[in-house]
């Protein structure tokens, strides 16, 4: 257990709209020998990026970038989901309080920086004192300090003892190593700047960089890592604001590959073109509806604050959205129910909401929202206001939303304002209490149930939702150090019971990862794996 001001610096973060599941698509252009990265792909997307400084962002289209071009002091291996030593020779806890990693010799960024431990206390250091708010800085709640002994070796101390997490989260979007001869230690750097100092480190390197219109990357032949050498030379990626000119660019064979976003349909009816092939990954991704505790119907702030009647609102919309209507209809079954706080799959998972709300078998149940509405005194209809943002999660969204309005209104006990709203601005407002609830979704920093429970429940946590609960918070920071397996499976499924109790957050798709590609595009069996990256440097042609 720690203190308030302790739980403050513990909290997690997750970028909002970490929505994934990396589809892929392909078409045109060879590639050449297997001694070397050679050939070309050009892969479209319809993810954006928000800023290249790992301190400034927390989202997948940004992420996806990092993960191509910076080097991390731990990552997975292709086809797993568990953490190793990249760039590091070693990592272990040498005391149970100090986590020790010991770099490989002679590394260098891309620019001919030399890479030291120096650099890694820098990142580390200006992560926690930007701390910016669309950052990832909350990742490193149990960090105390970071310590360069030597050129090679680094200590990190930590706030609490036997923190199981910490490996995970070296490989995770706070983890990038950055070049402290070209990133600033107390502001934000630059896109431009960052590029023209070529301060990468992974296996590509940017060498053209048009914001949200097209990055250009080439293989760097001195990465020194986990993940080997890229298996394409040259790979271009085109950013699309429209699925469909992306479909349409795919099917015309404009661009090898599509990595997010297109519509279930277009999965779907891709399925039967045998000009390309569908692999399934597995699937981490959630989508989730988000209370604002203050701004909601009878919130804190509001003019009628209640928090019975808050609750009860919350738990009458849990008893009305259909679950099976949005898999089936809306995403064909690419989107499975969800009914609880950690996917299916995931140590630790339970189906803490399936009891508690609707029928008590997962389908809606539109007496049980009345009554509760009725036994805590709220007249209806009821007024309520939903945000949802339909071009970070794909085309479908709209339609998702839709059913959940029809969901609500049908019932005859909710009036819906339903809005849609460009992400940039969307991030901006959702934490500036504009929306009294709100669409997000969420792909896994790392493969574990803490991922899917220390960003959003903690006092101070990611959505900035204003929920509390002090119970929560401790349950929460003692499973991220419980080293039994059983006792520490046992406290996942404690939080997911307190929390559907809340609901700060109500659950209700779990989506896979799809990749298509064509017939000769290789790699992608690879990168779509439970460590949830999507690694352009897998990808190869014929």
């Amino acid at each position: 257990m720690t203190s308030a001001s302790t739980n403050r610096r513990r909290m997690l973060t997750a970028a909002a709209g970490v929505s994934v599941a990396a589809l892929a698509l392909a078409g045109c252009t060879a590639s050449g020998g297997d001694d070397a990265a050679s050939g070309t792909l050009t892969i479209g997307t319809t993810e954006q990026v928000t800023s290249l400084d790992p301190a400034g962002s927390y989202d997948n289209g940004s992420f996806a970038v990092m993960n191509q071009v910076y080097p991390f002091l731990m990552n997975t291996p292709y086809g797993s989901p568990d953490v190793e030593p990249d760039i590091a020779e070693s990592a272990e806890f040498t005391a149970p309080t100090e986590y020790t990693v010991k770099l490989k010799s002679g590394l260098t960024f891309a620019n001919g920086n030399e890479l030291t431990a120096s650099d890694v206390k820098f990142t580390f250091d200006r992560q926690k004192a930007i701390a910016d708010e669309n950052g990832p800085s909350s990742l490193l709640y149990n960090l105390d300090s970071t310590e360069a002994v030597d050129d090679t070796t680094v200590v990190f101390h930590l706030l609490s003892e036997n923190d199981q997490i910490f490996p995970q989260i070296l490989s995770s979007p706070v983890g990038p190593i950055v070049d402290e001869e070209v990133f600033s230690a107390d502001a934000l750097t630059s896109d431009d700047d960052i590029v023209a100092g070529n301060a990468f480190a992974g296996q590509y390197v940017i060498t053209s960089y048009d914001f949200n219109n097209l990055i250009s990357y080439k293989a760097n032949p001195d990465y020194d890592g986990l993940l080997g050498e890229a298996k394409t030379d040259t790979v271009n990626v085109k950013y699309y604001t429209d699925a469909s000119n992306l479909k349409l660019d795919v099917q015309e064979g404009n661009i090898d590959v599509a990595n997010r976003t297109l519509s279930a349909t277009d999965i779907e009816d891709l399925r039967g073109n045998d000009k390309v092939k569908v692999v399934d990954g597995p699937g981490g991704e959630i989508r989730y509806l988000v209370f604002n505790f203050d701004t909601m119907p009878f919130g804190a702030t509001t003019a009628e604050a209640d928090p019975a009647k808050a609750l009860a609102v919350r738990q009458a919309i849990a008893d009305l959205i259909d679950r099976d209507a949005i898999s089936e209809d809306v995403y064909k079954g690419t989107f499975t129910p969800l009914y609880s706080y950690v996917p299916e799959g995931l140590t630790g998972a339970n189906e803490a909401l399936k009891g508690l709300y609707g029928d008590g078998n997962g389908a809606p149940d539109a007496d049980k929202a009345a009554e509760r509405l009725s036994a805590a005194g709220v007249t209806t209809p009821l007024d309520i206001s939903i945000q949802y943002v339909a071009e970070r999660y794909g085309p479908s969204s709209s339609d998702e939303y839709a059913i959940i309005k029809e969901n609500l209104e049908d019932s005859g006990l909710f009036t819906v304002n339903l809005q849609s709203t460009e992400w940039v601005q969307y991030s901006k407002d959702r934490v500036a209490d504009l929306y009294p609830a709100y669409q997000l979704g969420w792909f896994p920093d790392y493969s574990d149930a803490d991922n899917y429970l220390t960003p959003f429940f903690l006092t101070e946590n990611f959505l900035a939702n204003h929920y509390d609960n002090p119970e929560v918070n401790d349950l929460v920071l003692e499973q991220a150090v419980t080293a039994d397996p059983a006792a520490r499976e046992a406290l996942i499924g404690e939080i997911q019971d307190k929390v559907a109790a809340d609901l700060s957050t109500i659950p209700y798709m779990q989506g896979a990862q799809v990749a298509v590609v064509g017939a000769d595009v290789e790699g992608a069996d690879e990168t779509l794996d439970a460590s949830f990256k999507f690694r352009y440097a897998a990808l190869s042609k014929g």
